[in-house]
């Protein structure tokens, strides 16, 4: 009703709406007494200049008749004036004690009579807009009165009751969160349900691992391990040949090692890549097993007796539903994810890798930097024999949410989330993150419910289940909604295992996501050193790809989300991830100041979360894909002349990515342009910014046969990473090479940058195609 009146009076004396965005209000202090001056912008100024200085020159002596009816137009203002005056007064003394007459952040009070200084958060009244800098400065207050470590311990009790994803124990807990959420206040609380199929041990034949001795006509069989870990998806079968060292398993090492691992067992070191990555990359060269272990040179700390867990699954979700949701209702046809390995997979300690080297000759490349006791493969009539008995079991998982809906835009949303489930105790693989999700959750809802913060748009919190089977409740969530999401949810923040140590801070995101981050890095400053986050110039080069096993690369890959994952770690990996130790109290002593630790990687979080729901402009640098074009073209050139030899032309890339920068260079000028109050325009241009992600997702590919369409960070033939493989396998193994699958790579590569410059550009008939 204010903002009304305002605008009425304005608009009467031909003057702009009244709007804090629009002016400035400055304390003219002079001894005790003091009082407010309005100050236009300087343009504006000028314009009015002009505007009084035209209507003086167009003045005439007015008739008598208009002299009664200009006296009568007075008359009414002046009338108009009274009423307005009683109808403030009484308004002011309806509401909180002076808060019509308390500042909008940033400014001074905008009352003549003495007001209280801003000093608490409780002064704040619900009708007041509050600035970025008074919200950061909020949002740290609350952070420094949280115990962090209390929430992570309390995650952590009972640590040797299993917290497997279906089982008691992660339902317990996942009701627990449910309760919390509705106990916060949040505007919703809810819960789904998925029917998923995991692996685990057999119950009634143990895993094995042995060697065979073969003497002539004689066979002796030495037992080296019943190992308690395992992987998950590992093919369930019995296999025997000879051991082959590969490192850590990756495509380099295989390429490197030369000699042959068809037919053969390939033992390699657990770390740098996936255990799935590991599988797929053995499995192309036609080995027949694979056997990770920890080794003592990379995990140092490791007990050598220690078990590990992990997965083999080059996917997300159930691998069992691929492309399509486990929902109750759904009707599951007999189909399985590309991604599942053909061998069988198992880890092993340390001790029985130590077993099986001193059974094995040649010692391993010294570039490896590995364990002297290293060796390189099988004693002659030496075979080991892999016994796998892992058996599929179907559960149910649930995934929890709470939402924060935002004032202005609800169906617009941030997700944050965390996953709940463990194989072992999960201290920092889940515990950290969910009290996070809590405590963000609980100090959000609070400035929210007091006035204190008005998101415009909505923030949903997530409590994922089967994390540790590869984000299977995050993936089938997303499958579940597919259709909608990339239309409503515009980011994804991880929190899983944000705090595996203190020395370096590391992202992984969305280029969408960079320039945020950056200022993120700027405003939050490390705990240990006192210093900001923001220390090196060079960061953005130095952002991994997300790996499979983060719940952030199903958004990104998949769903065409911008997503991002941080942490708080070290250059070396923390050991305890997948294993019984991942205690709170080994978290807790392998990481100083762990509550400080907790507070800064909640900052971080709830700094991302503001930014991205308080202002009108969504903060989403969609130019930085510029960069990443142009570099994957610079690649390109480098094969020019194979290109021309196949008769092909680069010309058309070279037009899609020049269509693309000037689709961003409009999209920036439109929105240079766009008045910020008109929410209509607004929400227009954030609409295009949001589908940028969406639309490097191939549209031809099949989300089930290729679910990771995401042409610069999924995963198959599609992307353009393939396609530089591609080109290089036509200069080292021209015999390989496939030229008829090299055009349909450029082609369709060429295509999906066009697409996503014209969904970028607007509407159809704003497009300037000069493709």
């Amino acid at each position: 009703m204010m903002d009304q009146a305002r605008s009425a009076l304005s608009n009467l004396f031909g003057g702009e709406p009244l709007s804090y965005t629009r002016f400035s209000l400055a304390r003219q202090v002079d001894g005790d007494n003091s009082h407010v001056e309005m100050k236009l912008a300087v343009d504006e100024e000028e314009n009015v200049d002009n505007n009084m200085r035209g209507n003086h020159t167009n003045v005439r002596k007015p008739k008598r008749l208009n002299g009664y009816i200009c006296y009568g137009t007075i008359a009414v203002i002046i009338f108009f004036l009274i009423g307005f005056m009683i109808g403030y007064l009484g308004y002011c003394k309806r509401v909180e004690p002076k808060a019509d007459c308390e500042r909008p952040a940033g400014t001074e009070p905008s009352c003549t009579e003495e007001t209280e200084p801003f000093e608490t958060e409780e002064q704040l009244p619900e009708t007041r807009r509050i600035f970025w800098a008074d919200l950061k400065s909020m949002l740290s207050k609350r952070l420094d009165a949280i115990d962090f470590t209390s929430a992570i311990k309390m995650l952590n009790e009972n640590s040797y009751v299993p917290r497997e994803a279906g089982s008691q124990k992660d339902e317990s807990l996942a009701f627990y969160i449910e309760n919390q959420f509705r106990e916060l206040k949040l505007s919703k609380a809810w819960h789904d349900e998925h029917f998923v199929k995991i692996q685990v041990k057999g119950s009634n034949a143990h895993n094995s691992v042995t060697i065979v001795n073969k003497s002539g006509s004689n066979s002796m069989v030495y037992q080296v391990e019943n190992p308690e870990g395992y992987v998950a998806y590992s093919k369930a079968t019995t296999v025997t040949g000879k051991l082959v060292h590969a490192n850590f398993g990756t495509k380099k090492d295989f390429e490197d090692l030369n000699m042959p691992v068809n037919g053969s067992l390939v033992i390699v070191r657990a770390g740098k890549i996936t255990f799935a990555e590991k599988a797929a990359n053995a499995e192309s060269l036609n080995a027949i097993g694979v056997l990770i272990y920890m080794d003592q040179t990379k995990f140092p700390i490791v007990n050598a007796d220690l078990p590990v867990f992990g997965h083999a699954h080059l996917g997300t979700g159930d691998p069992y539903t691929p492309g399509f949701p486990s929902f109750n209702h759904t009707q599951f046809p007999p189909s399985q994810s590309s991604g599942l390995p053909n061998i069988p997979v198992q880890t092993i300690s340390r001790a029985g890798a130590e077993k099986l080297f001193q059974n094995m000759e040649g010692d391993c490349p010294s570039i490896w930097g590995i364990d002297s006791s290293c060796k390189l493969i099988s004693s002659q009539n030496k075979n080991v024999k892999l016994t796998v008995n892992n058996v599929l079991k179907e559960i149910r998982i649930f995934n929890i949410f709470g939402v924060i809906k935002g004032f202005e835009e609800p169906d617009r949303y941030v997700i944050v989330g965390a996953q709940r489930d463990a194989w072992g105790p999960g201290a920092a693989k889940s515990s950290v993150g969910t009290s996070l999700l809590l405590k963000l959750a609980q100090i959000l809802s609070d400035m929210v419910l007091k006035g204190q913060f008005k998101p415009s748009r909505s923030i949903v919190f997530a409590s994922w289940s089967g994390g540790d089977f590869g984000a299977i409740g995050a993936t089938e969530w997303l499958e579940g909604y597919l259709a909608s999401l990339h239309l409503k949810a515009f980011t994804y923040i991880n929190l899983d295992k944000a705090i595996l140590g203190t020395s370096k801070f590391k992202v992984s995101s969305s280029p969408l996501l960079y320039s945020l981050i950056e200022k993120t890095m700027r405003d939050v400053k490390h705990p240990v050193t006192g210093l900001s986050l923001y220390r090196d110039s060079n960061w953005i080069n130095k952002v991994e790809k997300l790996s499979f096993d983060n719940a952030a690369f199903p958004f990104l890959a998949y769903s065409g989300i911008p997503a991002v994952s941080f942490c708080f770690c070290e250059d070396t990996d923390y050991p305890y991830l997948g294993t019984p130790m991942d205690t709170y109290e080994v978290l807790n002593q392998n990481v100083p100041q762990l509550n400080k630790m907790a507070r800064a990687a909640a900052e971080v979080a709830g700094l991302l979360l503001i930014k991205l729901t308080h202002d009108v402009e969504l903060n989403l640098n969609y130019e930085m894909y510029n960069d990443k074009i142009l570099g994957f073209v610079r690649e390109m050139n480098q094969f020019r002349a194979d290109i021309k030899e196949m008769g092909l032309s680069l010309q058309w890339l070279y037009s899609a990515r020049g269509d693309f920068f000037r689709a961003t260079s409009r999209l920036t000028t439109d929105y240079k342009n766009a008045e910020r109050t008109n929410r209509f325009v607004m929400r227009e241009i954030n609409d295009r910014i949001m589908k940028v992600e969406y639309h490097f997702l191939s549209p031809y590919v099949s989300p089930r046969e290729s679910p990771f369409r995401h042409i610069f960070w999924g995963s198959g033939s599609h992307t353009l990473s393939a396609l530089l493989e591609h080109l290089k396998l036509r200069q080292k193994n021209n015999g390989a090479f496939n030229q008829t699958l090299l055009k349909n790579q450029l082609a369709l590569a060429t295509w999906t940058i066009q697409g996503a410059a014209n969904a970028l550009s607007g509407d159809i008939w704003d497009i300037d195609n000069e493709f």
